[in-house]
């Protein structure tokens, strides 16, 4: 025990020493005096400033995208002026707003007007990051004190309000729940995406997608597993719009839709395979535990449980889980984001025999876990 203490207290001091190093102002200029040194002081200063002003960052954006300026540029380049006039604004302003989002390279002068950047292009081929930037507004207000936020245990804010209508499709506003399906619709793509490519379905009689929303994830695998049977599992209200979606897709006949509560209804049997998508970050502990419990009891013993989600300490992806969806979580009042080894701990407290992770295409939107039932 002496050792490991000693160890400890070198660590520490080390730590101790460099931090103290680090934060001198004098060693800083001095740093700035190197050739060889003064690289990394500009680098870790130009990190700063972007962490400092991040959230002026995610405002202009945010303004791009409700003036819809990247889909008013795939056409053709346009001026400041015309932009001005169409938006009503001083042609000043939107120079203003050219001009930073020529700075995040996300548009870039031609002529003399403005066309879109490759950022910006790209930005276009994913409707699922435009829908999530109109939506943070709700996140930005809940942010606007952090200190308050995590004072008070979490939740409680604009956030909280529209995963209530989310969970509880049909109690709320139709407004917010015809949001939550847009976002839903919108975001649901690339995931179901990278998870069909990542997991080979094909192997299985039976998905059951536990959580499954409106059905766009039960769709996507439909289309790509001709021969497998799916049912999706969701609140009454939530299924009831799943099926009609479903069936406008042609697709009534290929999914089954259950309705239940999966923290209080048994898990419909008779399927060797079930799917999580961005379900189990959403919960504590308790419930997520509960919840695994009944896929648990649900699944054959050649059965298994596929959980995609973006998870903490992501390969290439590490601020996504912690940074992001840490406060994000916090904000709506329930979950948290969690390494795969933490899952795994909860899969086996669940009952599970084993578990493996897997890399998508894109670790950053989501990875998977693979549970076996025995």
């Amino acid at each position: 025990m002496r050792l490991s203490n000693s160890k400890d207290n070198s660590i520490a001091r080390w730590v101790g020493w460099r931090n103290k190093l680090l934060a001198d102002p004098s060693v800083q200029r001095a740093m700035l005096r190197v050739p060889g040194l003064r690289w990394l002081v500009q680098a870790k200063a130009r990190t700063m400033f972007d962490r400092v002003a991040g959230f002026t960052y995610s405002q202009i954006l945010a303004a791009a995208i409700e003036l819809d300026l990247f889909e008013r540029l795939r056409a053709a380049p346009a001026s400041a002026d015309s932009l001005a006039a169409e938006w009503g604004m001083a042609p000043a302003a939107a120079e203003r707003l050219l001009r930073a989002l020529g700075a995040l390279n996300l548009v870039e002068p031609l002529w003399d007007g403005w066309a879109l950047a490759p950022d910006g292009a790209a930005l276009l081929g994913n409707p699922g990051i435009t829908a999530m930037i109109a939506h943070h507004r709700l996140l930005y207000a809940d942010l606007a004190d952090p200190v308050a936020l995590l004072r008070r245990g979490g939740g409680g804010g604009a956030l909280q309000g529209f995963w209530h209508y989310a969970r509880d499709a049909g109690a709320g506003p139709e407004g917010a729940v015809s949001d939550y399906s847009r976002l839903m619709a919108a975001s649901q793509p690339l995931v179901a995406e990278l998870v069909i490519r990542a997991y080979h379905f094909g192997r299985h009689r039976a998905m059951l997608d536990v959580g499954g929303g409106e059905g766009a994830f039960a769709a996507s695998v439909a289309g790509a597993v001709p021969g497998l049977r799916i049912g999706l599992f969701d609140l009454p209200e939530v299924g009831k719009r799943a099926a009609a979606r479903l069936a406008a897709a042609g697709l009534a006949e290929r999914v089954r839709v259950h309705g239940g509560s999966f923290l209080a209804d048994p898990l419909p049997t008779g399927y060797d395979l079930i799917t999580l998508v961005r379900v189990l970050h959403d919960h504590d502990d308790t419930p997520a535990l509960t919840l695994l419990r009944a896929i648990r009891a649900a699944l054959p013993p050649t059965g298994r449980l596929v959980i995609a989600e973006p998870m903490a300490a992501a390969r290439g992806a590490k601020r996504m889980g912690d940074a992001y969806f840490g406060l994000y979580l916090w904000a709506m009042g329930s979950g948290r984001p969690r390494r795969p080894d933490e899952i795994g701990g909860l899969l086996k407290a669940a009952g599970f025999a084993g578990w493996r992770a897997r890399d998508t295409a894109l670790p950053l939107n989501a990875q998977l876990i693979i549970a076996r039932a025995e």
